[in-house]
C-alpha cells in the first residue's frame, strides 16, 4: 500500500497524520502502524493518527503510540485540529471524538485550545498523585526536573508491581514558581521519554493545584523540553476539575509518501 501521510509537532511530540475521510486506511495493521512510527525505518514519530469520519462531530480522532496501542493524547488532538484544517475543515470552534468522548477545540492564530474531560478523582500516594486525563499518569514532585533520567527512573515505575500490566505514564514535576512548573515525561506506548506529553502536562497542573490548595479559576504554564504549554481549569475541590484546557501551538513539518 502506497500511504499519503502529513508529519505534525506539538512542542515536540510528533505524529504521523492520516486522511481516513474516505476510509482507505480502516485496515491500517499494527505492523503498518509500527513500522511506520519508527524512527530508523519509517517516518518516524511518537504517535499515527487517523482522521476519520464520526457522526458525533466534525470527525473521529482514532489515536495510537508508537507501539500500535490505543489512548488519547492532548498534543495529539491539537495536531488533529491543526491537520483537520488543513484538510478544509472549520476548526475555529470544532466538536470532534476520541477514544476517551467528545471534546471542543478552536484555533485562533498559532495556538490551539483543547478542552479535555473533567477530573473528579486525584489519589495521593504518599508525596506522589495519580490521575487520569483521558491516559493514567503518575507525578512525582522533584527538585531539578532537567538532572531526572526520566528513560531508567520513569520505566522503574512503569513497570513496577503495581502498573506493570497496564502501565502508565510517569511525569517528574519541577515547581519553578508560583503557578509555573517544568515537567518530564516517560510515556508508556512509546516505552521512552517525549518532548512533551499533552495530556501529562494536565495531569501535572492538576496535582500541582491539589499539591499547593489552588481553588477557583487557575492558569498553569507549563515547560517541557520541547516547549510551552498552558493549561486553565476551574478547581473547584482538591479532587474536582472543571473547565479544563489544553492550550499550545501545533505545527506542519512535512507531507510525504511512503509503501507499507
Amino acid at each position: 500500500m502506497k500511504l499519503k501521510f502529513s508529519k505534525y509537532q506539538g512542542t515536540g511530540n510528533d505524529f504521523v497524520m492520516l486522511d481516513n475521510l474516505s476510509g482507505e486506511y480502516n485496515d491500517l495493521t499494527l505492523n503498518q502502524i509500527q513500522v511506520l512510527c519508527d524512527r530508523k525505518f519509517g517516518v518516524g514519530a511518537d504517535g499515527l493518527i487517523k482522521l476519520s469520519k464520526n457522526s458525533n462531530g466534525a470527525f473521529e480522532m482514532d489515536y495510537y503510540n508508537s507501539d500500535g496501542s490505543k489512548s488519547f493524547c492532548g498534543n495529539g488532538a491539537r495536531c488533529t485540529i491543526a491537520f483537520a484544517e488543513k484538510l478544509g475543515i472549520d476548526v475555529s470552534d470544532v466538536t470532534f471524538s476520541a477514544i476517551d468522548g467528545i471534546h471542543q477545540a478552536s484555533k485562533i492564530d498559532s495556538l490551539i485550545s483543547l478542552k479535555m474531560n473533567d477530573v473528579n478523582k486525584i489519589k495521593s500516594l504518599s508525596s506522589d498523585f495519580e490521575l487520569n486525563t483521558g491516559s493514567p499518569h503518575y507525578i512525582r514532585f522533584v527538585e531539578n526536573s532537567l538532572d531526572i533520567n526520566v528513560y531508567e527512573a520513569g520505566r522503574k515505575i512503569r513497570y513496577s508491581v503495581d502498573y506493570m500490566e497496564n502501565g502508565i505514564n510517569v511525569n517528574f514535576v519541577e515547581i519553578l514558581k508560583e503557578n509555573e512548573i517544568e515537567v518530564a515525561t516517560y510515556e508508556r506506548g512509546v516505552e521512552d521519554e517525549t518532548l512533551s506529553c499533552g495530556t501529562g502536562v494536565v495531569a501535572s497542573a492538576l496535582a500541582y493545584a491539589k499539591k499547593v490548595n489552588l481553588i477557583g479559576e487557575n492558569e498553569i504554564i507549563i515547560h517541557t523540553k520541547g516547549g510551552k504549554l498552558k493549561v486553565k481549569f476551574n478547581c473547584i475541590s482538591e479532587n474536582h476539575f472543571e473547565n479544563i484546557f489544553l492550550i499550545g501551538p501545533a505545527i506542519h513539518v512535512f507531507d510525504g509518501e511512503m509503501e507499507v
